[in-house]
């Protein structure tokens, strides 16, 4: 098939020659082995060729294709240091430069140049990832459908070179992997450049040869999203004071955070609208909203399962050890939230595992108990059953611990004990009211809690004041535990205790998956979060009468009555006698109790306290100012 070929400068007198595929192959080598006799006129004039790139003529656009795919049939007569310019020329090449035509033959020189020597693969890669991101002058492009299309030309492009030098050099992804983490931009490049690069990094993890560099992709973008996390600074902590609790202004909207909460220069807290501006914040919340749509592609592809294992590994190996971590827990928030039944399983009983065996380091159970206990409070797609079994694995944990230790309150010996036993009272601020309603709960779960409590080493006296407060308020309420002068309900201690357990890093602080700030990726997390507000503490019975909001702590119960009909059934209709159960422990409750069938059977409580006045929650970091 003839090709009609535009002459290099001084090549021939006419404009154009007809040139057959053969041909121009044999000139363009010519041009290459004339470099040997000292005569580099032709080789210049290919170089040349190669440094055409903006605002081409058809005739020059025509000349750089035909020169494209001439070298690509000629790259055994290329050296790598007789012709060193027109490689650099390559190399040096943007995809992003070109239409489609010219992107294709750039595309097949490339995959010629990396399978017909070794010593060009690594060249060839970093070229291809260079492309991963368009020249500075394409950014503002991005934002116009003309942009995306030829971002979409591009990487399509890029993607596909990848797999074909894969399919002919097999240790390719491995070297593939090296270049892409090494070409990672810093966080102060253009963030635009950053997302599309991070984009890049998602696509070979569900791509055709996601399977060996999926892993290292994936983990490679948690690693970016911590370290963007970390970046973020506490601009609004100003002093830590523990006088202010953590549920009393949880501020679930920036337009209610600017509009009516008032501002206190006692406390320290991270506001969405102190992250107003800060490029920092956007560009993570750019990210994790592109992290969050990677899962959401990974779950429909029925694949999801197998990406969370690696971010299991990821966390543990990562995000766990951060401490000052403020969003990017959220992404195994998030993809548990996509599949409770696996995910959402599998992330309880990792936490749970980590912190219940002796073998790892302090830290790294108080942090896991932590996250577990700001997981279980705050998911809202968690059945009954699930929070309930990993609460018994706490309640049992720490009931063992109390028969083998006798000492007094030491906060530093005892650190992952306290950290166990706020972690309970902390999920039952936000479930008590679930398991109340359920008396098998209620027997299993919550009257154990008071042999833990009654201790020597007294929990009460070291975990977060304000916790242990609100804990309190809601058991007295529930006349949850019998009368006892052990129990002090009002004048909590300072915090010295508890600055003393939580460590440097302030693990009694630590509340993970606190609400997210971040302004795209709340509209993600809130469909499935529990905020405070959403909460029904037992002294406020307001609700039963007429405050029917549908939320979850009624879905919960009805669902483990549902799940546990049989067990229930059997349960209530045992005497107490039956159960081995003391009936002077349980003499506050049952005096209190009412049980009415519905539906199966819901359970109801009344109250004989003055109910106080509920204050509205707060915000408060999960990190303290000691660890910044």
């Amino acid at each position: 098939m003839g090709l009609e070929l535009p002459k290099y400068p001084e090549m021939e007198e006419d404009n154009f020659v007809n040139f057959t595929d053969s041909e121009i192959v044999s000139h363009v080598k010519d041009a290459l082995t004339s470099v040997l006799s000292g005569d580099s006129n032709s080789y210049n004039q290919l170089v040349g060729v190669m440094h055409h790139s903006k605002h081409l003529a058809p005739d020059e656009v025509a000349l750089l294709e035909t020169t494209l795919k001439a070298l690509a049939g000629a790259v055994s007569c290329i050296d790598t240091t007789l012709h060193d310019s027109l490689l650099s020329a390559i190399f040096s090449m943007s995809m992003w430069n070109y239409g489609p035509h010219v992107a294709d033959a750039l595309a097949e020189l490339i995959v010629s140049l990396a399978i017909s020597n070794g010593k060009y693969l690594d060249l060839c890669l970093g070229m291809l990832v260079s492309n991963f991101t368009p020249p500075p002058y394409f950014l503002d492009k991005l934002k116009l459908p003309r942009g995306l299309e030829r971002k979409g030309q591009v990487l399509s492009r890029v993607h596909a070179a990848f797999k074909k030098i894969s399919d002919y050099i097999p240790l390719a992804p491995l070297r593939l992997s090296n270049i892409v983490l090494q070409g990672m931009p810093t966080i102060y490049h253009k963030d635009r450049a950053i997302v599309i690069y991070v984009e890049n990094m998602l696509n070979l993890e569900c791509g055709e040869i996601g399977e060996l560099v999926g892993s290292t992709m994936l983990m490679a973008v948690v690693d970016q999203l911590i370290e963007l996390d970390l970046e973020i600074g506490w601009d609004a902590i100003l002093q830590d004071d523990f006088s202010k609790g953590i549920f009393e202004m949880e501020l679930e909207d920036v337009d209610e955070v600017e509009e009516s909460a008032e501002q206190d220069t006692g406390e320290f807290r991270l506001s969405r609208k102190s992250l107003a501006g800060n490029s920092i914040a956007e560009l993570l919340d750019n990210l994790l909203v592109l992290t969050f749509e990677h899962l959401e592609s990974c779950e429909r592809a029925g694949r999801l399962a197998k990406v969370f294992e690696t971010l299991l590994q990821s966390f543990q190996i990562t995000v766990m050890s951060a401490y000052k971590s403020k969003f990017t827990q959220f992404v195994m928030f998030y993809a548990c939230a996509l599949d409770p039944d696996y995910c959402g399983m599998r992330f309880a009983t990792m936490l749970a595992d980590l912190f219940v065996q002796d073998s790892h380091p302090q830290p790294i159970r108080m942090s896991a108990v932590a996250y577990l206990a700001s997981y279980l409070s705050r998911a809202k797609f968690l059945s009954a059953s699930l929070i309930s079994s990993m609460l018994k694995r706490l309640v049992d944990w720490c009931l063992e611990y109390c028969k083998t230790h006798d000492g007094d309150i030491n906060p530093n010996a005892h650190r992952v004990f306290y950290s166990a036993c706020q972690a309970i009272m902390y999920v039952l601020c936000f479930r008590m009211k679930v398991f109340m309603d359920v008396p098998r709960l209620k027997m299993q779960l919550l009257m154990p809690m008071e042999q833990i409590l009654k201790h020597k080493l007294n929990p009460l006296k070291v975990c977060l004041p304000s916790v242990v407060e609100e804990f309190l308020r809601q058991s007295k309420a529930a006349c949850l535990f019998t009368v006892s002068k052990t129990f002090i309900f009002d004048g909590l201690l300072e915090s010295e205790l508890s600055r003393a357990f939580g460590g440097l890093e302030r693990l009694d602080t630590f509340f993970p998956f606190d609400p997210c700030l971040l302004k795209r990726c709340d509209s993600f997390i809130r469909p499935m979060f529990v905020f405070w507000s959403m909460v029904k503490p037992t002294y406020d019975d307001a609700y039963d009468d007429d405050n029917d909001d549908g939320s979850s702590d009624d879905e919960l119960i009805q669902d483990f009555v549902n799940e546990n009909e049989d067990i229930m059934d059997d349960g209530v209709a045992r005497s107490f006698d039956d159960q081995g159960l003391d009936l002077d422990e349980f003499d506050c409750a049952l005096k209190k109790m009412s049980i009415t069938p519905k539906n199966g059977f819901s359970y109801k409580f009344g109250g004989g306290f003055q109910e106080p006045t509920r204050m509205p929650c707060r915000i408060r970091p999960s990190t303290s100012p000691e660890s910044l």
